[in-house]
């Protein structure tokens, strides 16, 4: 029976069909639903990783002992599980593997824009490409045949527009794949360099197979138009756009198998059509392809290497009168992202703010803590990089930073990547002040359990990181806990910490108020007789207080009675509400 699915359910859902016995990933969006949808299967065992790369390595473990396996991440998380996908490469599979992997053109929730395309051409893995959720599973289940055909591991590449967007798909049965045994081939899995040379001339081999695979594969398909004058060549949800606008005019040559790319296929294509043009989101990388084949074609002169494609984008481009295509003329004010009412990590923010410091950030929602008016951030990279940051910011400076920087990590994003920069401050001894946000949770894609929570991806009890335990182990003789929505304690902390004359860790702890068994406080109550509308309560930056006609208004349907805004307040207007 056809059924609405997300494109990620969809992905979820051809694993399970395809017989996938087990799942490790590390949430990221746009790609976390893949493996929360997959973890809903019985048949299927799911877990969250400490990081990708962990979760590529325990995948390419379940393939080599024979079960389909899954791994799934972020285009940035693949750059922390490169190392593995270079070398599993060459060593190919035993049962199959997926790698899925979720660009996020226009960067909705991501750092950077980077093109994940250019990760198969250059660890010379193939790739399919789904543009809508029937798709999805449909690629999901033949990358599966392909990994054991071709004896590779595939890349499965979503992005948020289709890895978010529902769309008709017809769920199957699950069929087992019987499991593959496991037998010692020391020439092919131990990548010493005397086997790691012989392995690789059977890459190139196998790309030549797969490019051969990708001429006839209904992966790649023409659809024929009525006007020859402009030939499109498209991929992913720059396919629905183009249909969406051009309908059946144009010939479009759909690539669902995105590397290797065909050649014979795109010539005869190119062929047909005065002019070839390639439809595509972030770099020119089918084009270039094209460029190499010695095609004269269009693509990046028209359309940008920067941010997501639309409907009116290829309509204006291809000169195309875009029915559908309409301009909303309203100037809607802008809303910036901002921390939730009641959020653990703004009371700590104004604690680093208000003492002038130098912060250096990672990933996650304390990133937040950037946008005024706290503006407590100096700096952003990547998972792990606010540590070790701090430590060659220190360094650099001979000790004069010293005193005036911190680094602030969370719980999750510590054991994904920010571990290993801690033991390189006590290993190699700069006195750097380590704040760990422990909000208890892995907040900003969706609540999903860490290591650090005591609880695995089903919510079944497992063992639980004690964050400072682990920090002492690593050699860290100084760490405290504090209360974030205690300011004085925050204050004191932060100032002796800073003051000691060796390395230290602040966990900052206090649950994500968004979390459904933490309980809170009545809504607090502004008493306009006290207010004096000094605005000190603004300065935490909370979306539960507003000024209005000058006096201190509390939402009550965001106030969750931190109390950290009456710590500002000098006049006492802020008063606690009752329970109901």
């Amino acid at each position: 029976m056809k059924t609405l699915m997300l494109g990620n359910e969809a992905v979820a859902r051809g694993l399970y069909e395809a017989g996938c016995s087990f799942v490790s990933s590390y949430p990221g969006t746009p790609s976390t639903e893949i493996t929360e949808c997959a973890a809903k299967y019985p048949e299927i065992y799911a877990e969250w990783a400490p990081n990708e790369k962990v979760a590529m390595e325990a995948a390419f473990g379940a393939c080599l002992a024979g079960k389909r396996s899954f791994c799934g991440m972020k285009h940035v998380g693949l750059n922390v599980a490169a190392d593995p996908l270079f070398t599993i490469s060459y060593t190919g599979v035993n049962a199959g593997m997926i790698i899925a992997v979720a660009d996020d053109a226009g960067m909705h929730s991501s750092q950077n824009e980077q093109d994940s395309r250019h990760y198969a051409m250059a660890a010379k893995i193939p790739m399919l490409e789904p543009a809508d959720s029937a798709e999805g599973l449909q690629f999901a289940k033949l990358a599966y045949e392909l990994s054991e055909k071709f004896d590779t591991p595939v890349l499965l590449k979503m992005c948020t527009r289709v890895a978010h967007s529902q769309s008709v798909v017809e769920p199957g049965e699950r069929v087992e794949s019987p499991a593959k045994p496991y037998e010692k081939n020391g020439p092919k899995y131990i990548m010493m360099p005397g086997n790691a040379k012989r392995r690789h001339p059977v890459v190139e081999e196998r790309t030549n197979a797969l490019i051969a695979y990708a001429e006839t594969t209904p992966l790649n398909r023409v659809e024929d138009g009525s006007d020859h004058k402009i030939g499109i060549i498209t991929s992913s949800t720059s396919y629905q756009y183009v249909k969406e606008v051009c309908g059946d005019r144009f010939p479009v040559l759909k690539l669902g198998m995105i590397w290797p790319m065909p050649e014979k296929l795109i010539r005869d294509f190119a062929a047909k059509v005065d002019l070839l043009v390639v439809v595509e989101e972030l770099d020119g990388f089918i084009e270039a392809h094209c460029r190499n084949l010695g095609l004269a074609v269009s693509g990046k002169d028209y359309f940008s290497c920067i941010d997501e494609l639309s409907q009116n984008i290829v309509a204006e481009k291809l000169g195309i009168s875009h029915e559908n295509g309409t301009a909303l003329q309203e100037n809607i004010p802008a809303r910036p992202p901002v921390m939730c009412a009641g959020c653990p990590h703004r009371g700590l923010f104004y604690t680093l703010a208000k003492n002038k410091l130098t912060v250096l950030g990672d990933i996650g929602c304390y990133t937040l803590g950037a946008v005024p008016p706290l503006a407590a951030i100096d700096t952003t990279i990547c998972m792990g990089a606010s540590v070790s940051g701090l430590h060659g910011f220190n360094k650099a400076s001979g000790g004069e930073t010293e005193g005036r920087s911190v680094a602030v990590i969370g719980d999750s994003t510590f054991m994904h990547s920010g571990v290993t920069g801690l033991i390189n401050i006590a290993y190699n001894e700069s006195n750097s002040t380590v704040i760990i946000l422990d909000n208890s949770i892995t907040g900003m894609t969706g609540h999903q359990q860490n290591p650090t929570t005591g609880f695995n991806l089903k919510g079944d009890p497992c063992t639980k990181i004690d964050l400072e335990s682990l920090c002492r182990s690593v050699g860290i003789k100084r760490v405290r806990v504090v209360d974030p929505y205690n300011l004085a304690e925050c204050d004191q902390a932060v100032k002796e910490e800073l003051a000691a004359a060796e390395p230290s860790v602040i966990i900052s702890r206090r649950p994500c108020a968004l979390l459904k068994y933490v309980k809170h406080k009545a809504p607090l109550v502004a008493n306009h007789d006290k207010c004096v509308g000094c605005k000190s309560c603004m300065r935490i930056g909370c979306p539960a207080i507003s000024i209005v006609d000058g006096k201190a208004v509390i939402d009550n349907t965001l106030c969750v009675g931190c109390g950290v805004c009456q710590q500002l307040c000098k006049f006492d207007a802020l008063e606690s509400g009752k329970e109901a």
